[in-house]
């Protein structure tokens, strides 16, 4: 894990150039690309899934090591043609494993966090799901376990698989000529994040657009419907964590409500956006019939309120980082609290940006936990060793964010502008 938290920070650091020079080409172009509280909710959904990653918050039925021990038919090694085969059997997996995400109530949840933003762009890659927190397809990985690619291929391979699937969330690359054919393109992935009626639960594909084209799930994108991105039911709300678990509260209450018992329990099983007849009637939900009818989800706030958005970003990726450099040397529970943390500080901030006032409690969790964990570990997280003052800078942070967010929710209702 100590190896892949290395990985992560280099890639985030190579991620953070490319949405900067995507920014910058943006500004060029004269086209519109970012909003400041959508894209803080992006890059914080990312660092959850980081935190669940880091801490190994994930369930794994069946683990791929496991497998090629028991049912490897063939000693095949780790020569480059493994490699190629390796990176072909997961991208197969993942074009099914991403299908049935879309296709069944249940799993939809582990990936409407992805597709909740309203904007198209390469912050949006990286809204990446907390929710799931159970590996269930595992048994995609059996072709690769029998013919005996080896564990060690795989732990390379995947991570490598995923970044490379971060380049083409961006409007600013039209069609790319032959390799519309070859791999997924900044085009065939507007296709799949769009909600159009022409484009809906298309273009599943991660790396190679043949898997689409082979099973009938391909379309391109076409010159006169122009992509409206995020989903039919709005999440509107800037917290992640909200948004990993909006789709699933949904289902719990109507299997509450649901008068038959066998609807209770299948529709969780159900294609997504199946609902009993019954509470459909009694409870309907607004969608968006049609893409053009889209009205994007806002909030506001004063400068000053965005501002202090940006630097809790910026603060928190620094924390981030932080608990990375601690993995090598802390007690599991140690870290474990520090993730925690993390997410309700998460939680807090995002809150603020909604103007809930659901923020102040979470807020002040926040405040009684930081200080908890400071007399604890008689530090945070000896902070002081790479930062002078770091205590004391670090308990003055927790006591201004509280301050600011009672003056934001409290306080400042009259004088705010549309937030951007």
């Amino acid at each position: 894990m100590e190896a892949y938290a290395n990985v992560l920070t280099i890639a985030i650091g190579f991620f953070t150039i490319l949405m900067a020079i995507e920014y910058g080409f943006s500004l060029l172009m004269k086209k519109k690309v970012y909003r400041t509280f959508d894209t803080i909710t992006s890059l914080s959904s990312g660092m959850t899934n980081n935190v669940k990653t880091i801490l190994k918050l994930t369930i794994i039925i069946v683990s791929y090591e496991w497998m090629v021990e028991l049912i490897a038919l063939f000693d095949v090694g780790a020569n480059p043609l493994v490699y190629i085969l390796a990176f072909i059997g997961i991208d197969f997996g993942s074009y099914w494993s991403h299908r049935w995400n879309h296709e069944f109530n249940i799993m939809w949840n582990r990936h409407i966090t992805h597709h909740s933003s309203e904007e198209y762009n390469l912050a949006a890659a990286l809204r990446q799901p907390l929710s799931g927190f159970i590996e269930v397809y595992f048994f995609l990985y059996i072709p690769m376990a029998l013919i005996g690619i080896p564990y060690e291929v795989v732990v390379v391979l995947a991570p490598l698989h995923l970044f490379a699937q971060f380049w083409y969330h961006t409007k600013l690359i039209g069609r790319m000529g032959f390799l519309e054919h070859l791999i997924m393109t900044p085009s065939h992935h507007r296709v799949h994040h769009a909600i159009n009626k022409e484009y809906i639960d298309k273009n599943y594909s991660a790396i190679f657009i043949c898997w689409d084209k082979w099973f009938g799930t391909f379309q391109e994108e076409l010159p006169d419907v122009p992509p409206v991105y995020g989903v039919k039911k709005a999440v509107a709300t800037w917290n992640p964590v909200l948004i990993n678990f909006i789709h699933l509260w949904q289902l719990i209450k109507d299997a509450w409500r649901a008068q038959n018992w066998w609807d209770k329990i299948r529709i969780f099983f159900m294609p997504t956006g199946w609902r009993p007849d019954d509470v459909n009637e009694q409870y309907p939900i607004e969608y968006v019939e049609h893409a053009r009818d889209q009205v994007k989800y806002t909030t506001k706030a004063t400068t000053g309120l965005i501002i202090w958005s940006g630097i809790q970003l910026t603060l928190h990726l620094l924390f981030q980082f932080h608990l990375i450099t601690l993995l090598p040397d802390r007690a599991y529970f140690d870290l474990f609290y520090y993730g925690m943390f993390l997410l309700i500080s998460i939680f807090a901030y995002t809150t603020l940006m909604d103007r809930h006032r659901l923020a102040i409690p979470m807020e002040f969790l926040k405040l009684v936990m930081g200080f908890a964990l400071m007399y604890h570990l008689n530090s945070w997280y000896q902070l002081d060793h790479y930062l002078p003052y770091g205590n004391g800078l670090f308990a003055f942070y927790l006591m201004l964010s509280m301050a600011i967010t009672l003056y934001y929710t409290l306080v400042d209702h009259a004088k705010y502008e549309v937030a951007v």
